[in-house]
């Protein structure tokens, strides 16, 4: 911060009033853009997560990184001209246990500008649209058939890779095949989810 000097004494309350607000306006901003770093055995990618346009979904998914659900778990469906998704097995296709799922928020993701385009986070579900726990979804290319409408609730969009988009490509052009339970889109090599981390 630049030294000021001889400013009148009014002009000065004003600087230290909007100067105690600056951080309180970062902190805000912060608050409502958090960002993960998704660390890989591919490399890492960072995202922001849109707190203020899905907020129940991003308070569910920081949750699970705050509980280190995600450590060790791997990117399981790979699809080069679909997605990934991962967050839900272990090494060994085990599943991991999950808290109740969370509301579904994508139509109300989708009014606030969030659309299933690539590179997006969004959360993998069931047919019950109501049924999304841990399992999240990068996509990688456009998927709009995603998106809710008004024949169906969608896939809820939460967030969107700022960095690390080579090792989304990466992971998008391993090799898969049958894996565990999964007769398919199994990479050959696991692409595993060393952690996710809360940045601050």
């Amino acid at each position: 911060m630049t030294t000021r000097l001889n400013f009148p004494r009014r002009l000065t309350c004003l600087v230290l009033f909007f100067g105690l607000l600056a951080p309180a306006a970062v902190w805000a901003q912060n608050a409502s853009t958090p960002k993960v770093r998704i660390s890989t055995s591919m490399g890492d990618i960072e995202a922001e997560l849109y707190a203020d346009k899905a907020p129940k979904t991003v308070a569910n998914f920081v949750q699970y990184v705050n509980d280190k659900h995600y450590d060790g778990t791997i990117f399981h469906r790979v699809i080069p001209g679909f997605m990934v998704q991962g967050g839900g097995y272990d090494g060994q296709y085990r599943e991991k246990k999950t808290r109740a799922p969370v509301s579904h928020e994508g139509r109300q993701a989708l009014a606030a500008g969030l659309k299933n385009t690539t590179g997006t986070l969004a959360m993998a579900r069931t047919n019950d649209p109501q049924s999304a726990t841990a399992q999240f979804f990068i996509n990688v290319v456009d998927n709009a058939f995603l998106d809710p409408s008004f024949q169906s609730f969608g896939y809820t969009v939460f967030g969107k890779v700022t960095s690390g988009m080579d090792v989304l490509q990466k992971i998008r052009n391993t090799p898969t095949g049958a894996g565990g339970p999964f007769p398919t889109d199994v990479p050959r090599t696991p692409v595993v989810i060393q952690t996710i981390t809360l940045l601050k």
